[in-house]
C-alpha cells in the first residue's frame, strides 16, 4: 500500500548533522516552521539493497508548475493527498527533470565535494546560514511522539520526515511502500537569490516504469534510459498561440535516431493524463513533427506537464513550464 502519511514540510533549516557509516546512513538536517515546532529530516545517503550508492540529481535553477503550489514558506507539515493537479512529487508522471540525467554518487568519500552528503552539504549549510532561506521536504511524517526526545538532535517531541526519496517501483523488500503522486524529494527556497534548487533522490533497485495505479513496477518495460538513448522526445511546444480562444495548441517531436519510427499509437498527455493520438505513420531520421493536441488535452498558461506515450501507454519523455514561460502569447517553448 502507497505512504500512509504523504506531504510536505515547509520550514528553515537550523542544524545538519552527517552520519557515518552504518546499514542505512541518513543525512539529518533539523527544521522548525514559523510556529516554532521542530521537526527532523532524515535523508538516505545509501541504500540498504545492493548496489548501495544512490542516483540523485540536483537543479541549481528548478522551475515547475508545483511550485506554485507549494503551501507558504514557515508553514510546517501539509499532508498531501495522493493525484495530479497538487504539489505531490511524481519522478515519472510529474516531469520534474531527465531520468537520464541522474548520477551515481557514495555516501561519503574522503576529499573534498565527491560524495552525496558533501552535496547536500552544499545547499543546506548555505540555507542554515541565509535566514531567509527556506526548505521544502517531501516524504512521510513521523511523530509528533510524545514523552520522546529526537535521537539526533535532541528536542521533544520526537518528529519529523523520511523517505526523502523516490517511492515506487521498489524491489519486492520494499514493494508496499509503492504508490503514485508520493515521491520525496529536497527543494531549497534562496528568495535573495530568486532561485529555487531541487535535489532528487532514487535507489539503484528502482524501475522507471510503474502502473498508474499502484505505482509497482510494469514487467518487461524496460530500465532507465542513459543519455542520449530516447529515439523520440519532445523538442517543444506552443502553449500560448497568438489569437483568441480556441487556441491551436501543438508539441513538436523530434526522431532523434538513425532510423525511421512508426508513430502509430503514440499519444500525448498532459498533467491530469487526458491524452490525445499522434498522427500515425513513420518519421523519418532526423524529422520533426507537430501534433495538434486535441480530445481534451490542455497546455494551460498557468503551466503545464507535457508527456510522450509509445503504444503500451508508458511514458518515453516529458518536459513541464511554468506560467512565466508561459506568459507570452505566440512563443514557441523549447525544452
Amino acid at each position: 500500500m502507497p505512504l500512509k502519511h504523504y506531504g510536505v514540510l515547509a520550514a528553515r533549516a537550523v542544524d545538519r548533522r552527517r552520519e557515518g557509516a552504518s546499514d542505512s546512513p541518513h543525512y539529518q538536517v533539523h527544521l522548525q516552521d514559523g510556529g516554532g515546532t521542530n521537526f527532523r529530516a532524515a535523508i538516505n545517503v545509501q541504500s540498504q539493497q545492493s548496489p548501495s550508492e544512490l542516483l540523485y540529481l540536483a537543479d541549481d535553477n528548478f522551475r515547475h508548475p508545483a511550485l506554485g503550489l507549494l503551501p507558504g514558506p514557515g508553514s510546517g507539515w501539509t499532508q498531501l493527498p495522493s493525484g495530479p493537479g497538487r504539489a505531490n512529487l511524481d519522478f515519472i508522471r510529474g516531469n520534474l527533470f531527465d531520468p537520464a540525467a541522474m548520477r551515481l554518487l557514495p555516501p561519503n568519500a574522503e576529499g573534498p565535494d565527491n560524495d552525496l552528503a558533501d552535496l547536500l552539504d552544499h545547499y543546506v549549510l548555505r540555507a542554515i546560514a541565509d535566514p531567509e532561506a527556506g526548505l521544502y521536504v517531501f516524504g512521510e511524517r513521523w511523530g509528533p511522539e510524545p514523552g520522546k526526545a529526537d535521537k539526533i538532535f535532541g528536542f521533544s517531541p520526537g518528529n519529523g520526515v523520511h523517505d526523502v526519496h523516490m517511492n515506487q517501483g521498489n524491489s519486492t523488500a520494499f514493494r508496499g511502500d509503492d504508490g503514485v503522486w508520493q515521491d520525496g524529494g529536497l527543494l531549497l527556497r534562496f528568495p535573495g537569490a530568486d532561485r529555487w534548487v531541487a535535489v532528487f533522490l532514487a535507489f539503484q533497485s528502482q524501475a522507471w516504469h510503474t502502473d498508474d495505479a499502484t505505482g509497482h513496477s510494469i514487467a518487461g518495460a524496460g530500465p532507465r534510459p542513459g543519455p542520449g538513448e530516447l529515439p523520440l522526445r519532445i523538442l517543444a511546444a506552443m502553449v500560448n498561440p497568438a489569437g483568441p480562444a480556441p487556441e491551436a495548441e501543438s508539441v513538436l517531436l523530434l526522431n532523434a535516431s538513425a532510423e525511421a519510427a512508426d508513430l502509430t499509437g503514440w499519444r500525448i498527455a498532459d498533467r491530469l493524463k487526458n491524452s490525445c493520438p499522434v498522427p500515425a505513420g513513420r518519421l523519418a531520421a532526423g524529422a520533426v513533427l507537430t501534433v495538434p493536441v486535441a480530445d481534451g488535452v490542455q497546455l494551460g498558461n498557468s503551466g503545464g506537464v507535457i508527456t510522450l506515450l509509445d503504444p503500451q501507454g508508458l511514458k518515453v519523455h516529458g518536459a513541464s513550464y511554468t506560467a512565466d514561460q508561459a506568459s507570452q502569447e505566440g512563443w514557441t517553448l523549447t525544452f
